[in-house]
């Protein structure tokens, strides 16, 4: 961490213990509820519960993990703050005025299907009486495939590890681009990724993939050994314990950079596949990178899903729209205290969104223009970029 890294991370902690200890974190909740309509529905969002975030953080990508040892600590931290945990279903019922509750609410969330989900948060879940929905990409389901985010991390990394060489000039622009940009240090391998994959669409992720993987001379090192994801045989054993299933598109696929034709693919194949394996019906959704648009809204509505989450760190309001849903995205350094150790008091601020009432973040908004390419119209087929590179 650089030094205004560290400055933030004193000036956040120091403002927490002020916050929480003077009493304004209640007043902060208690104006935030209010403003959200007498009740708060918290939504949060999870990716990798790890044994080991010291070892894995080596190697994986820091903001998709999050400590066993955390996790359990910041179920108990929401709570000790007054809600109560709920399935999706019972807080849209809560949300749409149709069921009243006594307390704030709180649903937790995990995207991607991981494996370590249901090594180790899954276990904590039951025995703690947690209900959960994770929301699967079901072609990733039960292969050994890894999705282009973690294969781009591992990748890159691959090459820090190499040192600094001069690119290829036959590699693809996109894919140079983002090589130099990690080489030359003026983005931590993360922010590029998080850069690249939100301005290019999966077609052109895969390429640049396949382009990385040749000029590191092939090989099956080159896949990640890290970032398996469930098989169907736990996804089923998790749903007969009542843990609840959304669709996160096929292959994970950022649906705003997509004709609406792959759109639609993606939105029926996805709940079709989910309800074939598991036999439940899938009515939720989560975006891909949390972004969305009036047309994707359209599509998911047309084939029966009833919500859908975005990554949009905000209130959700009693009465607000089901299919922009927000949520907060919690990793490991959420709860992190000057020293680098877990921060109670940090953990509390963060959960009652004492920052965003103060103005201290903004969050980003998941809203976005929607790809149209000419020639595609929802429920139209034809091929795509994304089954020729597949």
């Amino acid at each position: 961490m650089g030094m205004r890294g560290v400055v933030r991370r004193a000036a956040k902690s120091a403002a927490a213990g002020v916050i929480h200890y003077s009493g304004l974190r209640r007043a902060m909740a208690s104006y935030v509820r209010h403003q959200s309509g007498g009740r708060r529905i918290l939504i949060v969002s999870y990716h990798r519960v790890v044994s080991d975030f010291a070892g894995e953080v080596r190697r994986s990508i820091p903001g998709l993990l999050i400590s066993h040892e955390t996790f359990r600590r910041q179920l108990e931290a929401i709570a000790d703050a007054d809600y109560v945990f709920v399935s999706m279903g019972e807080a849209l019922e809560v949300m749409s005025g149709s069921r009243r509750a006594r307390r704030d609410l709180c649903v937790v969330t995990f995207d991607d299907g991981y494996r370590d989900v249901y090594r180790y948060a899954y276990p904590l879940l039951k025995q703690m009486g947690i209900p959960a929905i994770v929301y699967l990409p079901s072609t990733f389901i039960g292969t050994g495939r890894r999705f282009n985010h973690d294969r781009l991390f591992h990748l890159l990394r691959r090459f820090q590890e190499r040192g600094h060489q001069p690119l290829c000039d036959v590699l693809p622009a996109p894919a140079s681009e983002l090589l130099a940009t990690v080489l030359s240090g003026r983005k931590t391998v993360s922010a590029a990724l998080d850069d690249f994959i939100g301005e290019y669409p999966t077609s052109t992720q895969v390429r640049t993939i396949h382009a990385l993987e040749e000029r590191l001379g092939g090989g099956q090192e080159l896949l990640p050994e890290q970032g398996e994801l469930m098989d169907w045989d736990e996804v089923r054993r998790m749903a007969r314990d009542g843990f609840e299933f959304g669709a996160h598109t096929q292959g994970h696929v950022v649906l705003t950079h997509e004709p609406l034709a792959v759109v639609e693919r993606e939105v029926r194949e996805s709940k079709a596949r989910i309800e074939r394996e598991v036999g439940v019906p899938v009515r939720d959704f989560a975006y891909c990178n949390g972004w969305y648009s009036e047309e994707i809204i359209r599509v998911l509505a047309r084939h029966g899903f009833r919500s859908a989450v975005t990554t949009e760190d905000l209130p959700n309001h009693m009465g607000g729209d089901p299919f922009t849903l927000k949520r907060k995205v919690l990793w490991e350094n959420f709860s992190r205290g000057l020293l680098g150790d877990y921060s109670a008091c940090l953990t509390r601020c963060q959960m009652d969104d004492c920052f965003g009432v103060l103005g201290l973040r903004g969050p980003v908004p998941g809203r976005r223009p929607q790809y149209l390419a000419p020639g595609f119209a929802a429920g139209l087929g034809g091929p795509s970029e994304l089954e020729v590179s597949w």
